[in-house]
């Protein structure tokens, strides 16, 4: 058997040579001097060679231990050359496993499929609340009191939904990390009970009567604000669709307007998929196309909106660049310098619609069967799941029932703008001073 003495003697000669050590080991001496461990073994009758690495960098007891573990895994019926290179790739090292390396690994893979703001919120709230603390920890060590303990330092101050979302974050994190193989016990996973509860949603205000809806239109037809601004806010009563939405609408997605005010083809507004997967935060495989009809109003006012902005790429352009979308404030702005702060917010147009819509179904469904299935279109109409509907029939139905989407958003486009401007007045209209 080898000792350190013999090693440290061993010097290069005129033909690389080995010296044996014990059970396969032996250290191989180049030409120049340079010594390495190596170890030959038999696997399913066939030699096999494995180097563990160089002396002095791997010491004589070093490589034995290698040597035994090589052995065992031999037992097993494994190679062990297998179970080396493994172990390099998933870098089964302790300190590859702290939860803020993890989480940078899982933020990295994840980031690109949010929407910025929402990307910047999680890595910030994990910088702000989390890596002070378990940042170095290992995940192992990391158990539902000591996730609480992190989680109530952030409720303490009031910011309950907060701990909620960074929870749901943290157990995300250990999953992804399970997902690589590491077989942790995940500290996220049945907590919600010892947790601050949620308090009530917020509403979004908005208004819920056909007359006062009209006269809010009225307002705004002739407010002191520019003409996109206002006919942004009148497409956006028109469609219910998100504010995010519409402000960053481009030419590129209507269909079948010809801008001759010619109404016999269908006019339809495409909602690109990566839109709609950031507007509602969705991952890259659940993310569709949202079609939108318009109704014979709509497309008036795009007609209108056209003179103003149609060289450039937004269809409701910023004041400062026509290659800009809207500030996403202009059209609240708007609403609240007209005297509807805290009745009517731009994304208010939603509840508006479906309140008065479901309320028709309500009234009329007893009289027509056909109109129970209402109520899942007005979602469907909405970007909504219906209720009852699978994720992947959702998939296959965006598109569907399209004739009585039509029917639906021309009875409730002709509802609100009954006696409302004609679009292209909103241009000529002298702009009325704000309300005090």
């Amino acid at each position: 058997m080898l000792t350190d003495k013999a090693i440290k003697a061993a010097a290069g000669g005129e033909k690389p040579y080995k010296i044996a050590d014990s059970q396969g080991l032996y250290l191989y001496i180049s030409t120049s001097g340079h010594k390495s461990w190596r170890l030959k073994y038999r696997l399913n009758g066939k030699e096999q060679l494995m180097t563990f690495g160089n002396y002095p960098d791997l010491s004589l007891r070093a490589a034995r231990d290698k040597r035994d573990t090589a052995r065992k895994i031999l037992r097993e019926g494994r190679d062990p050359r297998h179970a080396e290179k493994r172990a390099k790739l998933v870098r089964s090292d302790d300190s590859a496993m702290t939860l803020e390396i993890v989480a940078r690994r899982w933020y990295a893979v994840n980031h690109t499929k949010w929407k910025p703001v929402h990307a910047d919120d999680v890595i910030r709230s994990l910088e702000r609340d989390i890596f002070p603390d378990l940042g170095e920890m290992p995940m192992d060590e990391i158990d539902k009191p000591t996730l609480l303990a992190a989680l109530r330092q952030i409720e303490n101050r009031g910011a309950v939904e907060t701990a909620r979302r960074v929870k749901q974050r943290i157990a995300k994190i250990y999953r992804f990390a399970n997902a690589e193989g590491a077989n942790l016990v995940n500290p996220g996973d049945d907590i919600n009970d010892a947790l601050k509860p949620l308090p009530p949603a917020k509403r979004h205000p908005a208004l819920v009567k056909i007359d006062e809806i009209r006269a809010m239109l009225f307002d705004i037809d002739r407010a002191g604000a520019s003409p996109v601004t206002r006919l942004a806010g009148r497409f956006l009563a028109l469609t219910a669709q998100r504010p995010g939405m519409v402000r960053n609408m481009k030419w590129s997605e209507v269909m079948g307007i010809t801008w001759d005010h010619d109404n016999a083809a269908e006019k339809t507004w495409v909602v690109p998929s990566d839109k709609i997967k950031q507007e509602l935060q969705l991952r890259v495989d659940e993310s569709f196309q949202h079609p939108v009809p318009l109704s014979r109003q709509a497309v008036e006012t795009l007609c209108t909106v056209r003179r103003l902005t149609g060289c450039g790429t937004y269809v409701f352009p910023g004041v400062r660049s026509s290659h800009q979308p809207m500030s996403e404030n202009a059209i609240g702005y708007l609403y609240n310098r007209e005297g509807y702060q805290g009745r009517h917010v731009p994304h208010g147009w939603r509840s508006s619609f479906s309140t008065i819509m479901n309320e028709q179904v309500e009234r009329e469904a007893g009289q027509d069967i056909r109109l129970h299935g209402d109520r899942m279109v007005i979602d469907l109409m909405l970007a909504h799941t219906p209720r009852g509907m699978s994720s992947a029939e959702l998939r296959y139905n965006r598109a569907a029932y399209m004739p009585r989407r039509r029917e639906l958003t021309q009875i409730w486009a002709d509802k609100i703008m009954e006696g409302a401007l004609p679009a292209d007045q909103i241009i000529s209209t002298p702009r009325r001073k704000p309300r005090s």
